[in-house]
């Protein structure tokens, strides 16, 4: 037998505790609970995806609403690849342009929000907002909210961050 089917814990991968697991599994179904609820409102109120949100918003808040895309992917914690697809249909939409520059002698590609990608933002963050409030904010104290940011951030500086950069540049 094995010690996953003996439940023994080898030195190197420890088993967590009960109180662990328990808290794992919370978190494990909060990661993947809420994107799915994000997603569901932003997509029958708004007709776009939380990725694609994420964009608009992004790109709202630059300096003339625009981007270097490998910029953009790094905000968005998207690869490449995938910030391209979703780009394809933000410009389809006429939310957003896409166009190549020169910067300091280099090449380089940018995205910039349109009058009409400005417009979608403003009409869509109200109803995210609402829904955020909704499923999160709302329902902790503050004090509480603060502690899910910095354990949020925590988590996310740690490991996790150079993993999710390995990725993001191997796409």
């Amino acid at each position: 037998m094995t010690e996953v089917e003996t439940g023994q814990a080898t030195q190197d991968a420890p088993w967590l505790t009960p109180e662990q697991q328990q808290e794992w599994r919370a978190l494990m179904e909060l990661v993947t609970v809420l994107p799915g609820a994000i997603d569901v409102q932003l997509r029958r109120d708004a007709g776009i995806n939380t990725f694609e949100y994420q964009i608009l918003a992004v790109l709202s808040s630059q300096p003339r609403c625009t981007q270097g895309l490998s910029d953009l992917a790094a905000a968005v914690l998207g690869s490449p690849s995938r910030l391209s697809h979703a780009l394809t249909r933000l410009q389809r939409a006429g939310w957003v342009e896409r166009r190549d520059c020169t910067e300091l002698g280099g090449r380089r590609a940018e995205a910039t929000l349109t009058e009409g990608g400005l417009a979608k933002i403003r009409d869509t963050a109200p109803g995210h907002v609402r829904e955020v409030r909704r499923l999160v904010v709302d329902t902790l104290t503050a004090a509480e909210l603060e502690a899910l940011g910095a354990i949020a951030r925590k988590i996310v500086a740690g490991p996790v961050a150079a993993d999710v950069h390995v990725c993001t540049e191997q796409s």
